[in-house]
Formats: structure tokens, sequence, C-alpha cells
């Protein structure tokens, strides 16, 4: 029911442009600020529940830049529906009422955030505190040992019989364990031509002077020639090997993880 004098046509005309345009209230609100029961009263002509006098026809502006109307039109057409005097002093009462309710709604608001960050910081803050008190805490020191007062005689103590040393092939066969790979030093003793292929990659194609020495790292497979035996001297993960061949002679030897020991010295 209009109040105020004004007819039903003008507050019904607003609420048909809004809702051609797909507008809700809520929406024009949040745009203009103006309260949303202030906006239905004015869909209803409910002058009570709106200000007075140019905070009225503001609202009217409003309202109709944000559904397509044109504001001087529709506020000429406001004024002449409506009674000079209701216009310009209804809604006075109810204006302290929808500030009354508008402060509510923002102490509301305030009091809900406020609760939410005392439910986020409440447990950051017992975490930081749990983790700071075990960060400080030092262990107790352990009660002395009492002292006897008569020390008993110590038993004698056998002595310990040394163990046996290691074999060189036992001592080998722990180092291969530990490293999985072996490793094979060359040195030479007099100049020959040497070709080593280790895991399938060259490592060696050249004359290698006397003196010289080549490390190399087998994972696999070490094949090794020499154009004479007697100048090439190996070891095997630091063991000593045999003579690869007698003076003068060339040789062609294949190392693997399986087979090397057949080219270290007998027990």
């Amino acid at each position: 029911m209009a109040t105020g004098g004004a007819p039903g046509g003008f507050g019904s005309k607003l609420r048909e442009a809004r809702e051609r345009r797909g507008i809700s209230l809520r929406e024009i609100a949040n745009t203009t600020k103006i309260s949303v029961s202030a906006l239905e009263a004015l869909e209803r002509n409910d002058l009570s529940r709106l200000p007075g006098g140019i905070f009225s026809r503001a609202f009217v502006r409003s309202y109709a830049i944000e559904v397509g109307l044109d504001p001087e039109e529709t506020i000429r057409e406001f004024l002449a529906q409506c009674p000079h005097d209701s216009v310009m002093t209804a809604g006075h009462p109810s204006s302290e009422r929808l500030t009354d309710s508008d402060t509510l709604e923002s102490d509301r608001r305030m009091a809900s955030t406020f609760l939410r960050l005392m439910m986020i910081s409440i447990p950051i803050a017992a975490v930081v505190l749990y983790f700071g008190m075990v960060g400080r805490y030092t262990p107790p020191n352990p009660p002395p040992e009492p002292v006897a007062a008569t020390a008993a005689p110590a038993a004698a103590v056998p002595a310990a019989t040394p163990a046996a040393p290691a074999s060189p092939s036992s001592m080998r066969v722990v180092d291969l364990a530990a490293t999985g790979q072996l490793t094979v030093r060359l040195s030479v003793t007099k100049p020959c031509r040497v070709s080593a292929t280790a895991d399938g990659l060259k490592a060696i194609e050249r004359v290698m002077q006397a003196g010289e020495q080549q490390t190399i790292e087998v994972r696999r497979e070490l094949m090794l020639t020499v154009d004479d035996g007697s100048a090439l001297t190996m070891t095997i993960n630091g063991a000593a090997a045999k003579p690869l061949g007698p003076p003068g002679k060339g040789v062609t030897a294949r190392l693997d993880l399986m087979n090397f020991q057949d080219y270290l010295p007998a027990r």
C-alpha cells in the first residue's frame, strides 16, 4: 500500500525498468550505497521509509541512472506524482531508524570479522608457543652413578687373540664388493704401443713412454692389448698383477668383475 499520497504507478515503473535490465536491488545498493530497505520503499512508494527532501530526489536520480531511465525526467515525474510536502518532510523519523539499522549491520560485520580473525590467530599462536617451548627445553642431566665404597678386584680378562690377517685375495674381494668396480693402474717401463677399451669406450690408443702411467676405472670389462707384454706392469684395486707376457711378445688381456683374480698372483 502506497503511503504519503504517492500513486503506485511510479514505483512500479522503477521496478519494471530494473527487472527489464535483470538487476537486483542488492546490486543497485552496492553501486549507489543506498540501503536495500530504502530502495524497496522507493519501489513501493513508501515515503515514510525515505529520508525526505533532497535526499529522496537523490535516491530517485541514482536509481534511474542504474536502471537506464532519464534521471531528470524521472525526478520530475516523482515530484509531480508525490505531494511536495510529503517529499520534503516524509521519512525523517524513519531515516533515523535506517541509520540505526545500517550502523547495527556495520557493527555486526565488524564483530563477525573480529571473530574470524580470533579463530585464525589462536591456533597459530598455540603452534608458535608450542614450538618455542620445545626449542627451549633442555633434558635434565642424568644423576651420577654411585661409587662403591670398596672397589672389587677386577677379574682377569683373557688377552684377546689377534685376528688372523686377511689374505690378499680376500682383501681384494672386499674392495671389489665395496666399490663395485675395478681400478686398473698401468705403468710402462719402456716404450710400447698400448690399446685399452673400458666398458666399450676407448681409454688408450697410443705409444706410451717409459715412466708413463694411466689409471682406468672398469665397471664391466677391460680389453687391453700391448705389443710387448714385459713393458707394462699392472695393479688391480691396488694389488700387483702378474706379468702380462714375455719380453718382445704382444699380448691381449680381457678383465672383468668375474675373472680379475686370474691376473693376480696365487696366495
